[in-house]
């Protein structure tokens, strides 16, 4: 049986963990929740762990599935080199994240979910993983002589290969090159 790539399910789990947090810290905020700072902030740490977690990793076996403009922000990944290809670095700051977010129960799930995918991302460390961008190879386009063997020599309509004409044969049991039609 195959191992388990960690880094796979962290990541899921802190981009939902981001999503909840930036939901809950709307919702405190529209809902002038006291301490609506901590909800503010939840905001901003949901929305930077979004950015942060949308480009997945590539795979070490197997193919992986690219999420819809995720080059776009693997780009901007790549940019910041080992602070964030590497998941120690991920998993301390997930946590410190975590942390203020805690202080409001409207925020709480996310704090919740973070620090999940945070202790995720800390055994995915141990295991040796690290972040990989997935890069598109260039298409090879199929070289036209290659796909078709042997171009029809009969315009369309053509019958069916044993209703077609034989060509005549001579007298040496040769086919003649040059038809000779009776006039």
């Amino acid at each position: 049986m195959g191992q388990i790539e960690w880094a796979m399910w962290a990541n899921e789990q802190a981009l939902a963990a981001g999503l909840i947090m930036l939901t809950g810290g709307i919702v405190a905020v529209a809902g002038q929740f006291k301490g609506w700072y901590f909800a503010a902030y939840a905001i901003a740490a949901g929305v930077f762990v979004c950015l942060l977690e949308y480009p997945r990793s590539k795979r070490k076996k197997g193919s992986t599935m690219e999420r819809c403009g995720q080059k776009y922000m693997t780009a901007v990944v790549k940019v910041f080199g080992p602070l964030t290809r590497n998941y120690y670095i991920r998993a301390i700051l997930h946590a410190a994240l975590a942390v203020p977010a805690g202080f409001l129960l409207a925020t709480i799930l996310g704090t919740v979910c973070l620090g999940i995918a945070s202790g995720i991302y800390l055994l995915a460390a141990v295991r040796g993983e690290e972040w990989r961008p997935i890069e598109q190879k260039p298409r090879e386009r199929p070289h036209v002589g290659d796909t078709i063997k042997q171009p029809p020599s009969n315009p369309p309509p053509r019958p069916p290969a044993d209703a077609r004409k034989k060509p005549p044969l001579d007298a040496g049991g040769q086919v003649n090159p040059i038809p000779v039609e009776a006039e």
